[in-house]
């Protein structure tokens, strides 16, 4: 290997690409008053961008723009593989690096409740989407070539869990016969940004005409001495750099779970290897989880007698994991290879869209009384898009974050992850065959209805 080697230079080339759109895409932003007020978010934008300038130079070369020499590392990996590598890694560093963050503040009986409720949403929001996206590939899968019956089921992960997940279930469907299905999935999360801006700039502009909100254009809450550096810390930089100590923690996590995820694939087969690896983000944030637990008990024990996790600096890393994920997830899309299911996305983008927003405003509006238009926004930003996304549309509307709907958003991972875990299962299980796919559909019907009798437990047994 020579220094001077363009597969020396194609990931930091990649990179460069991936971080400069998004420096352009937000550059835009500010310029352009109509992509302000649309509240679309810099990544996706940027992700755009890249997707429209790759498809434009298909068109005119004969391939993507990223399978050029300079993005490319080796004959076998193209800058294609790369983008879909970087999705793949960046979802479950965001998690980690969330799954890191140290809380510290104690909830009330009513308050625990309405976390709770927040996370059987998003697992019962999870059910619609599959249930309706199955519904419709369904109907569409005799008509649509390369369109298998399953395939639906990915509107709950595009719109639901982002863009890494739909392109780790796109690929596993692959192998089922999904032509195309890494670019179908991201396709689906492409959308559901897009309806994330669209429906909640219509939603706030709603609000707004009824007086109801005041919304601003660059609402920016300031962050206090004490969010950014808690007591009995590390020093910013001594021996070791903070940041340098966060991002050890994050690295240490994912390599663990990678021995567990390759322990797993070794014993379990072949056959359930790939939805293994599709789990990389679950297994990194339960190891995230017990490391933490582990550390915490050396800090009760004073055996570390210094706190060395900073909750501002992992939530930049997670931050800067998504955005990346985001821009790279759009720009590997191949316009392509998703031609013949174009109306098969416009509908799932639609209808999933619209059926979330519904679901949403219907319970936020009766479980959450108090504060139902900043927690509508808030989830319905999160189950099209990403947390981010919730957290941007929420800014518009409640810029300092008073509301209980921000900690909401943060808190109701745990309770989502436990009832969420074994729903998940079924997803790899969907496309096997026919008979599969309409098991999970009734599994899917079967389990909304149960999430929708612990979600409204209270109204149905009449107790507080």
């Amino acid at each position: 290997m020579n220094f001077w080697d363009t597969q020396t230079w194609s990931f930091i080339l990649l990179c460069a690409v991936l971080l400069g759109s998004l420096i352009v895409a937000n550059s835009l932003k500010q310029l352009i008053a109509p992509l302000r007020k649309s509240l679309i978010p810099s990544s996706v934008l940027g992700g755009l961008i890249l997707l429209a300038l790759s498809t434009a130079f298909k068109l005119i070369a004969g391939d993507y723009l990223f399978n050029l020499g300079a993005f490319t590392s080796g004959k076998e990996i193209t800058g294609m593989n790369m983008l879909e590598n970087i999705t793949y890694h960046c979802l479950a560093i965001g998690f980690i690096a969330m799954s890191l963050k140290q809380g510290k503040k104690k909830f009330g009986k009513k308050r625990a409740g309405e976390i709770f409720d927040t996370g059987v949403t998003t697992v019962s929001t999870y059910l619609l989407q599959a249930f309706l996206g199955i519904a419709v590939t369904i109907g569409l899968a005799a008509f649509v070539p390369g369109l298998i019956k399953a395939s639906g089921i990915i509107l709950a992960l595009g719109y639901g869990q982002g863009t890494g997940q739909a392109l780790n279930y796109g690929i596993i469907y692959e192998e089922y016969g999904l032509i195309g299905g890494d670019s179908f999935g991201l396709a689906i999360a492409a959308l559901g940004f897009l309806s994330a801006s669209i429906f909640g700039v219509v939603y706030l502009n709603s609000l707004e005409r009824k007086g109801l909100i005041k919304a601003t254009d660059e609402a920016e809450a300031r962050l206090t001495p004490d969010e950014v550096e808690g007591e009995n810390e590390i020093p910013m930089s001594a021996s070791v750099d903070k940041f340098t100590v966060q991002v050890g923690f994050i690295i240490c996590s994912y390599a663990i779970a990678y021995l567990v995820m390759y322990f797993l694939g070794n014993v379990i087969g072949e056959g359930m290897r790939a939805t293994i690896y599709g789990f990389n983000f679950l297994l990194g944030t339960l190891v995230a989880v017990l490391l933490k637990w582990i550390y915490n008990k050396l800090r009760a024990r004073n055996v570390i007698k210094r706190e060395y996790i900073n909750n501002f600096m992992l939530s930049r890393i997670s931050g800067f994991a998504f955005d990346v994920m985001i821009v790279a997830g759009i720009a590997a899309i191949q316009i392509d290879l998703i031609a013949d299911y174009w109306y098969t996305l416009l509908i799932l983008g639609l209808l999933g869209a619209g059926i979330t927003y519904m679901y949403l405003r219907f319970v936020c509006k009766k479980l959450f009384p108090e504060y139902e238009h900043e927690q509508f926004l808030a989830m319905f930003g999160m189950l099209t898009g990403t947390a981010s996304t919730g957290m941007i549309l929420l800014r518009e509307a409640d810029k300092s974050f008073t509301s209980p709907a921000s900690e909401n958003l943060v808190y109701q991972n745990f309770p989502a992850i436990v009832f969420g875990f074994p729903i998940m299962l079924i997803v790899s299980y969907a496309p096997t065959s026919d008979l599969a796919t309409y098991i999970t559909l009734a599994v899917c019907i079967s389990a909304f209805i149960v999430m929708n009798i612990v979600l409204f437990r209270r109204q149905i047994f009449k107790k507080k």
